[in-house]
């Protein structure tokens, strides 16, 4: 059992920036990738980021050079820098943890693997 929580969402204005944080609850034995995904009104969800184990990072197209990811494995915590934000970027973004390792608590002992989301931080910018 598994659960993120994100925070640092709010309001900003075009080209100033904001810090999202998710931090991954549980008892955790390792996480693949981390990353943030967004969707906008009437829009498909889509990649904002993602950072591997080891340090890989991906972006999407529409924030590179923007926005930075970073984890922190021993806190199982990932945060999304956003700078240069434009009116765009206004969505929920959620966290995400694909390939979590951990430890069951429910009627099954031992070890459960599988991919959680969070709930959402709204991001607004405006003009």
């Amino acid at each position: 059992q598994v659960q993120l929580v994100e925070s640092g969402g709010g309001l900003a204005q075009a080209g100033g920036s904001l810090t999202l944080s998710c931090v991954a609850s549980g008892v955790i034995r390792s996480i693949n990738d981390m990353g943030w995904y967004r969707q906008a009104p009437g829009k498909q969800r889509e990649l904002v980021a993602t950072v591997a184990r080891l340090g890989h990072t991906t972006y999407g197209d529409s924030v590179k050079g923007r926005f930075t990811i970073s984890r922190d494995n021993a806190k199982n915590t990932v945060s999304l820098q956003m700078n240069s934000l434009k009116p765009e970027d206004t969505a929920v973004y959620y966290c995400n943890a694909d390939g979590v390792t951990a430890e069951a608590v429910g009627l099954l002992d031992g070890l459960i693997f599988g991919d959680y989301w969070g709930r959402g931080t709204q991001v607004t910018v405006s003009s």
